[in-house]
């Protein structure tokens, strides 16, 4: 019976980060992250695949993915740790594989983070009533980790980064890059207001006509951004003939949506979002 691989180390990241040899005759490069994994171990050192420290393993497919990895040793030793604990936060909250991507991102953002709270520079979130309404679990996470992170560093950490700090939470668990999320809150804001202009009606936040249109719109940008819009609507001809106003709207909203998105938005997608239009803005006038 064949016991543990050993890797074979060939660099010392930080005590929490080494990266080493393995997969047979050396012929792939992996990431180790681990709580003093790093502490005492020496270049050409072994480390056992069973060892108890070892917490993840990546391996690198590219020099791209190796430089990315090196930067963890620009990091506060404090930082790293304080993402592990986070990230163990949300590992309980939200069981299965993290995306790898989180254990470079989130530290990066945290460190940036601490220094502009410090250099007392603003941290202004337009999405932020979005990021609340549309991701409530994982934003009460990000409250959390904001708390951990002012204790730590003896900060107070606003709440318009606690917004940001849930886009990571949300990336981390759906394997969306956080890139992707801005994009669709931006998209979302944009849609609203041109829905405002070309009715002349404005929104109260967080009212529910408000946070419906909001829900709406959010999964629609998603389905359009993840292709996952593939069925068909059986009531189109009837929903084109009947809420004309509502489909002309609905479509001047996909015309923006495939010139920022760079995605085709299915017909099927432009009658539900006017059917949805429709029950919006009839609620509206019924209830005046």
């Amino acid at each position: 019976m064949s016991g543990p691989e050993m890797f074979e180390v060939i660099r010392v990241i930080g005590n929490n980060v080494v990266l080493v040899h393995g997969g047979g005759m050396k012929k792939f490069e992996y990431v180790i992250l681990g709580k003093g994994i790093g502490f005492g171990t020496k270049v050409g050192g072994t480390i056992a695949s069973d060892d108890h420290r070892i917490e993840k393993l990546f391996k690198l497919e590219d020099q791209e993915q190796l430089n990315e990895y090196r930067l963890l040793e620009e990091f506060d030793p404090k930082v790293l740790e304080i993402t592990d604990d986070i990230l163990n936060s949300i590992s309980k909250e939200f069981p299965g594989k993290l995306n790898d991507k989180v254990y470079l991102a989130l530290p990066s953002h945290i460190q940036f983070t601490i220094y502009r709270i410090r250099k007392g520079m603003d941290i202004i979130n337009p999405f932020l009533e979005e990021t609340k309404i549309s991701f409530p679990r994982e934003y009460e996470i990000a409250l959390k980790a904001a708390d951990m992170i002012g204790q730590a560093f003896g900060i107070e950490v606003p709440e318009d980064e606690v917004g940001f700090l849930t886009y990571h939470v949300y990336s981390a668990v759906s394997h969306v890059p956080v890139g992707q999320l801005v994009k669709a809150s931006n998209m979302v804001g944009r849609l609203i207001d041109i829905i405002e202009r070309e009715r002349g009606t404005a929104f109260e936040s967080g009212s529910m006509d408000h946070v419906r249109l909001l829900m709406h719109l959010r999964f629609s940008v998603d389905r359009i951004l993840n292709h996952s819009v593939n069925v068909d609507n059986p009531f189109a001809d009837q929903i084109k003939s009947q809420f004309t106003s509502e489909y002309k709207l609905a479509s001047r909203l996909a015309k923006e949506m495939e010139q920022e998105l760079g995605r085709t938005v299915p017909e099927a997608e432009v009658c539900f979002l006017a059917m949805h239009l429709y029950r919006l803005f009839r609620g509206r006038t019924q209830n005046k």
